[in-house]
């Protein structure tokens, strides 16, 4: 397995170049083929509006077209920068979302940036948490601070024995066998909630695949899982982490809170996502 087919979302986001770059480099090093996809939200006018003069409709839609054609030159001109050719640009009038969804099948990997809390909450989609339990692909995503200098030469991989984190980690290794180092965190409840997490056979799967891990285990309350991974992340200097998202429901996350939750809200490094 491979990534021949990388899918990178481009937007008018303060981050997108740093985006284009990591999904560049992955491109580079896989010899994949790059799809970088605009979606242009089609352009609806609030009822209250209903009497707008039909020039400053026409203005709107230019100012669309003009920020779609100067995203395609930015990419274009950072594709040449960094001498790779083996692109594809593609728009659609469509909501990010749906845009995504609809080319995420003919993709190996995905690549978003997380939501960014400076950009206005109620315009803004909150893409990973959408896609994550929708494209059946793994979505690699990116924080929106700090600086991404490398991406998967030092791993942290998330185990719980649940599906969602085997399907990360079958995701994830094209990336795992490239690694410098994988760290993998067995994710112990506290004592007395559940049943101990497994790891032995994890670990000869792996090898199997030519990935060498070291196992660390943590007892912690389900709440915490996702600060836990943060810290180890920061402590091992992991420029990726990987795990599965929404073991619990999507609601539940959201609501109740949950590792899944806190990742997409706090990320500090890339995060490749499975569901």
């Amino acid at each position: 397995m491979s990534y021949k087919t990388i899918l990178v979302h481009i937007d008018s986001d303060r981050r997108c170049t740093i985006r284009i770059e990591v999904a560049i480099r992955m491109a580079r090093q896989f010899g994949a083929h790059l799809v970088a996809l605009y979606a242009q939200p089609p352009f609806v006018l609030p009822g209250y509006l209903v009497q707008i003069g039909p020039e400053i409709i026409e203005s709107q839609k230019k100012a669309a077209a003009e920020d779609m054609a100067r995203a395609e030159a930015d990419f274009n001109q950072k594709a040449l920068a960094l001498d790779f050719n083996d692109v594809e640009w593609q728009t659609s009038v469509d909501y990010p979302v749906e845009a995504i969804l609809k080319q995420a099948g003919y993709s190996d990997l995905v690549v978003v940036g997380q939501n960014d809390p400076a950009v206005n909450a109620i315009i803004a989609e909150n893409l990973p948490a959408r896609l994550v339990p929708a494209t059946g692909r793994p979505i690699l995503i990116l924080p929106y601070a700090g600086n991404i200098t490398t991406s998967g030469k030092r791993i942290l991989v998330a185990w719980n024995a649940s599906r969602e984190a085997a399907r990360a980690i079958s995701d994830a290794l094209p990336l795992l066998k490239l690694a410098e180092k994988v760290n993998l965190i067995r994710i112990h409840p506290k004592h007395g909630e559940h049943p101990a997490v497994p790891a032995d056979q994890l670990t000869r799967y792996l090898a199997r695949q030519a990935v060498k891990v070291e196992v660390m285990t943590e007892h912690v309350a389900d709440i915490d899982v996702g600060n836990e991974l943060l810290s180890r992340a920061a402590d091992l200097g992991s420029d990726l982490i990987v795990m599965g998202g929404y073991g619990h429901s999507r609601l539940r996350e959201w609501v109740m809170g949950g590792a899944t939750r806190t990742i997409l809200e706090s990320m500090t490094v890339p995060v490749l996502m499975s569901h």
